[in-house]
């Protein structure tokens, strides 16, 4: 065959991708099998679901999961809390729509992109539980924030906001720059240590009551530093009785722990779909209750929507188009797994290893067992290793010894942590591996 013939045969080729593309692209799929197929996805699918309350250790269907994920054998990843690793279905779905971009270019930017995105909000607006115009698209939970925080136009000279050492550090910040953008008065509070609901649900009365002339609070639904998951909806309500209002991180909630967003009773929320929802790198969105729109700015004086549309209040200029587009293929698998089976699974994951560890020597487990205060994400420190320079070292020792992959988290009021963070494609032997490593590292003999 000649050079141009192949070349020609190529160019047939992915135009005949593209077209059935541009046809399929965005279905709503219920099952892998069926949906991601009608999104011009090829994969091997999953077996239909186990029922009943034993979901979370059918090792036999886990395992069917965990072939959906390519991911390295050097070293056992347990720090999956950045972000989400994309399943290969998802992964082939970005490589498909990035070269769709790359190829039509600016002739699909100008044509097509916006009914598009337009469809991405609407499928992401269905799956969370919101209507699509209380949602708007972000590059994460971090640039959700910083424009709810930032952009919240309730407060004036004199007034107070609130918020906890266990959030996020990006957003401590845009709390602390209300000071000179808003001339308020901050404040900063430590969440009780070990954590339980109501000891968190008291810290929180006690906080509201010593600064009561705080206007606005943050919250975070699941910590980054030890994975506990506030009663959001209870303090929600506290703070609303105070006519107090609430900007909830859910960062590392959605995808981890079942919800839907009207259960936090917040008006005003961060979200990521590169963590537990799995989509690409650079993808989120924030949640507006549709009655309280006026009380956040729109995003630098944004002309391009109408000040009543949601998507005025976020302006970042040229995004990445395959990322968005493949987010339907993302909540797809998410929906086909289930929501509850995932949180199901991420706790039976997180009580293997933390049943065994919390009776070694001198660790403490810094997320509590009770039922409803944990997802996958648990911390852990050493007695009296409470510096960047102890836990760094239990970091590296885990890693570059046990071949086992943690984070250190700063920011705990009592001292450094370190973070344990398995994933779907996690599995028990996986955390076998850890536990021995922890074993040998406190000197606890096991067997």
């Amino acid at each position: 065959m000649h050079m141009t013939e192949t070349i020609s045969s190529a160019r047939r080729s992915i135009l005949r991708g593209f077209a059935a593309a541009a046809v399929t692209s965005l279905a709503a799929p219920a099952m892998v099998t069926e949906g991601l197929a009608a999104e011009g996805v090829a994969t091997e699918g999953l077996p239909m679901r186990p029922a009943g309350a034993a979901i979370a250790t059918d090792r036999a269907y886990w395992a069917e999961v965990k072939r959906l994920y390519a991911v390295t054998s050097d070293v056992v990843n347990l720090e999956n809390g950045y972000w989400g690793v994309m399943a290969e279905p998802v992964r082939r779905e970005f490589i498909r729509q990035s070269d769709m971009i790359n190829y039509q270019n600016t002739y699909y930017a100008r044509l097509r992109a916006g009914a598009d995105f337009d469809a991405v909000r609407a499928k992401v607006a269905e799956a969370v539980g919101a209507a699509v115009e209380e949602i708007a698209l972000t590059r994460g939970a971090t640039e959700a924030l910083q424009l709810l925080i930032g952009g919240y136009n309730r407060l004036k000279p004199g007034d107070g906001v609130l918020y906890a050492d266990l959030d996020y550090d990006s957003m401590q910040y845009a709390m602390n720059a209300l000071k000179a953008r808003r001339g308020v008065e901050v404040v900063k509070f430590d969440v009780p240590e070990p954590a339980t609901r109501q000891a968190v649900l008291d810290a929180y009365a006690r906080a509201i009551e010593a600064n009561p002339k705080t206007k606005l609070l943050l919250l975070t639904h699941v910590s980054h530093r030890t994975g506990f998951v506030m009663p959001i909806a209870e303090i929600a309500r506290m703070a609303k009785a105070k006519g107090i209002d609430t900007i909830v991180d859910a960062a590392h909630s959605w995808g981890q722990i079942d919800f839907k967003v009207g259960e936090l009773e917040a008006d005003f929320v961060g979200f990521n779909l590169h963590k537990w929802i799995g989509a690409p790198l650079g993808v989120g969105f924030l949640y507006i209750r549709k009655d309280r729109l006026a009380a956040i700015d729109r995003d630098m004086g944004d002309e391009d929507f109408a000040e009543t549309d949601i998507r005025s209040r976020v302006h970042t200029g040229t995004v990445n188009f395959a990322t968005v587009l493949t987010v339907p293929t993302a909540i797809a698998l998410h929906q086909q797994i289930g929501a509850a089976a995932k949180q199901a699974r991420l706790r039976h994951l997180r009580d293997y290893w933390v049943s065994r560890a919390r009776g070694f020597k001198d660790i403490e487990i810094l997320t509590p067992d009770e039922a409803g205060s944990y997802g996958a994400i648990t911390s852990f420190r050493l007695a009296g290793k409470t510096s960047k320079a102890d836990n760094e070292a239990i970091v590296v020792k885990l890693r570059d010894s046990h071949k086992v992959m943690t984070v250190r988290r700063a920011g705990v009021a009592k001292g450094q942590c370190i973070r344990v963070t398995p994933a779907l494609f996690t599995d028990e032997a996986d955390l076998d591996r850890l536990v021995e490593a922890l074993a040998v590292i406190t000197g606890t003999k096991t067997g």
